[in-house]
């Protein structure tokens, strides 16, 4: 197989990898196969990988929606997916004899029974699909960029959610990891909360159809769906454009970084900041509290902070802050409850999940037992309900929750 090393904008590493020993590319390929559950030919869909997720002047141009298809930029591009074009219609005959584990991977079967192939992989073979149907380079490139156009190009592209690589240290330095294994959650999985869901799909309608919107701050009992039902807005609205980056507690400080990573794409991102809470000696708050008003350096109309919190206000006060009035007596607030108090102002939206009352408390019992198929008497399921809830944490959503899932493996 006559491999081209020649491209320009799309050129790589994986311009090495098609020129390496047939043994080592055919690995890669297996490797590549196995993480996303592809079967049948893995080649096509490998070179469509690399193009989906290569981000250069044309496929970013085309996230924006403004190439033109007798620019300069298009006729660069259709030079470089030319070759790749060649490459895709790689046959058996093609290969050389000492590349003989090669052909296996135009007929790839995957090592396990039934489907597994990932949410990301069934969005590569169906681009590989449509690509090998193209008749000349011009519908090639033509069905890249609509591609490009409806899903962006690089990671942001192929995944919804991302975090902050652990291994990115220092100042400068700063890589943004796809969450590959997000689960999928759906407001539907979210029993009761009706108008606590409302106002927080209004909010996010508003921000991914380009109107004004507001930070959201989801506050209340733990174990009463704050997280779940942000992780279901990533599942609702991934296709409009919308990305998830969750930023934890030691990657607070790096929410400049962040946003200037991600300020030039075009996407709509809410950076996730989950069990959002701050204790009486901390003072990075303060931080957080500039980028929620606007920085002039990270203001953004594409980004928006969403958190969740167990505390209405976030910041751990204690008796003593309310010692140091300015006139004894004065009605009005310290200066230190005031500037903890003024955090959670920063956020336009405040959505309240209360615990479960017992009445709704078995409502979502019952529910989530009709989902999962329990076969338990109506007085039964209540019985357990109520016991477990007295030594599991009380009424909440997640207890009722941990409760079908004990039920189901008991019944097996």
């Amino acid at each position: 197989m006559k491999a081209k090393k020649n491209n320009f904008l799309f050129y790589t590493d994986w311009d090495d990898r098609v020129t390496e020993s047939a043994p080592a590319l055919a690995g890669t390929l297996a490797a590549f196969a196995t993480e996303f559950g592809l079967s049948g030919n893995v080649w096509q869909q490998w070179l469509t990988y690399i193009l989906m997720t290569h981000d250069n002047a044309f496929t970013l141009a085309c996230e924006r929606r403004n190439i033109l298809t007798d620019s300069t930029l298009m006729k660069l591009a259709e030079r470089d997916l030319s070759i790749f074009m060649e490459l895709f219609r790689t046959e058996e005959s093609d290969f050389d004899e000492d590349e003989g584990l090669l052909p296996l991977m135009l007929d790839y079967k995957g090592p396990y029974e039934g489907e597994c192939i990932t949410e990301a992989g069934r969005r590569i073979q169906e681009l590989s699909s449509s690509l090998a149907e193209a008749e000349d380079v011009k519908e090639f490139a033509r069905t890249l960029t609509e591609h490009y156009e409806k899903y962006g190009s690089g990671m942001f592209g192929l995944y919804k959610a991302f975090r902050v690589d652990p291994s990115s240290g220092g100042a400068a330095e700063l890589k943004l990891i796809p969450v590959s294994d997000s689960a999928d959650v759906r407001f539907d999985d979210l029993i009761g909360y009706e108008s606590q869901k409302k106002t927080l799909r209004d909010n996010t309608e508003a921000f991914v159809s380009g109107h004004y919107a507001n930070n959201v701050l989801l506050y209340g009992d733990s174990g009463t769906g704050k997280s779940t039902s942000v992780h279901a807005l990533m599942h609702e609205y991934s296709d409009r454009g919308l990305r998830l980056i969750e930023v934890s507690k030691t990657d607070r400080g790096r929410i400049p970084q962040i946003l200037s990573e991600i300020k030039k794409r075009n996407y709509r991102f809410i950076l996730f900041l989950d069990d959002l809470s701050f204790e009486e000696d901390e003072s990075d708050y303060k931080e957080l509290k500039a980028m929620l008003e606007g920085a002039l350096e990270t203001r953004s109309d594409k980004v928006l902070i969403y958190a969740t919190s167990n505390r209405r206000h976030l910041i751990r006060e204690t008796w003593g802050d309310r010692s140091d009035m300015e006139y004894n007596e004065d009605v009005h607030r310290s200066d230190t409850m005031e500037e903890k108090l003024s955090l959670a102002g920063r956020f336009g939206v405040t959505i309240y999940y209360p615990k479960p009352g017992p009445k709704e408390y078995l409502e979502i019992v019952r529910s989530l037992a009709e989902r999962k198929g329990i076969e338990l008497s109506g007085q039964d399921l209540e019985d357990a309900a109520r016991k477990w809830e007295l030594r599991h944490g009380g009424m909440s959503g997640r207890t009722a929750s941990q409760l079908i899932t004990w039920l189901g493996g008991t019944e097996e």
